[in-house]
């Protein structure tokens, strides 16, 4: 998929007021400071689209953007390490499940995964609440440049396993990535032009 424009649309935090039209959303979120608005930057190949910040928790609302004027993408808050109070938290997470819930145009959400670091608890536990609740979803692990290539599938496959460990009986998609390298993103930008065929295909 070539990338044409990309186009921010509107920031707030109620899913009742979201973009209406009929296109078919992807949602990103993960723990703060995973590389989220530098993936989607490096994704959309446009610098200062999503905002970056070295303090992490810096994206604190549903941020809408437009894509070739034929599917969203939405950059949600980071969970985890914002240095907000409990009560701001605790809004946050409530429309984070809001969204997911609600948000009819949904149609895959991706989890960023920091693939340095040893599975999260409130990784693991978000990727099961998608599951139980049927909302399809893919991994994405970030910051792949930071390692080997062998580690790299060694981290990957660890954190896998751990999935089936635990309820899955298999695992979601998954991609490697890198916004410094753009390792990832043709297969990235490729696994979201087949559901956005499949999705316009249904429509007809």
């Amino acid at each position: 998929m070539k990338i044409t424009s990309a186009e921010f649309v509107m920031s707030n935090s109620n899913v009742a007021k979201c973009p209406n039209e009929p296109l078919p959303e992807y949602a990103f979120i993960g723990r703060s400071n995973v590389g989220k608005s530098s993936l989607i930057n490096m994704l959309v190949d446009r610098k200062g689209l999503a905002k970056t910040s070295g303090r992490p928790g810096k994206t604190q609302l549903i941020n809408h953007f437009k894509i070739n004027n034929n599917w969203f993408l939405v950059d949600l808050p980071g969970y985890g390490y914002a240095r907000v109070s409990k009560k701001d938290k605790k809004t946050f997470q409530k429309y984070i499940t809001e969204y997911f819930q609600k948000r009819k145009q949904l149609v895959c959400g991706f989890v960023l995964v920091d693939i340095r670091h040893e599975p999260q608890p409130v990784d693991l536990e978000f990727m099961e609440w998608l599951g139980t609740n049927q909302i399809p979803f893919a991994i994405i692990f970030t910051k792949s440049d930071k390692l080997k290539p062998k580690a790299i599938e060694r981290q990957a496959n660890a954190y896998l396993q751990k999935l089936l460990e635990g309820a899955w009986e298999e695992t979601p998609p998954h991609f490697t990535t890198s916004s410094t390298s753009r390792m990832g993103r043709e297969e990235l930008l490729g696994f979201i032009d087949g559901i956005n065929q499949e999705f316009f295909q249904n429509k007809n």
